[in-house]
């Protein structure tokens, strides 16, 4: 998935949390800057990251071991 249909896709979105090493950093799309999430939501290719779980309106995109036990508490 290149970079419009990223961002047509997380656009609408909630919240979006996006790994980088062992940071989260989280994304209001209606108030990010579009590059800067638009940048840590894809890869050096240009397509979106992977692994991206969607649920419900937000998204977390990359893995982060702190992330995925967060997901699976609650």
């Amino acid at each position: 998935m290149k970079r419009d249909a990223v961002w047509n896709l997380l656009a609408d979105a909630e919240k979006i949390y996006v790994t980088s090493g062992k940071k989260i950093i989280v994304f209001e799309p209606e108030s990010a800057e579009k590059e800067d999430l638009l940048k840590r939501a894809t890869g050096r290719t240009g397509n979106l990251r992977a692994p991206t779980l969607r649920r419900g309106t937000t998204y977390y995109i990359g893995y982060n071991d702190e992330l995925y036990e967060t997901l699976i508490i609650e």
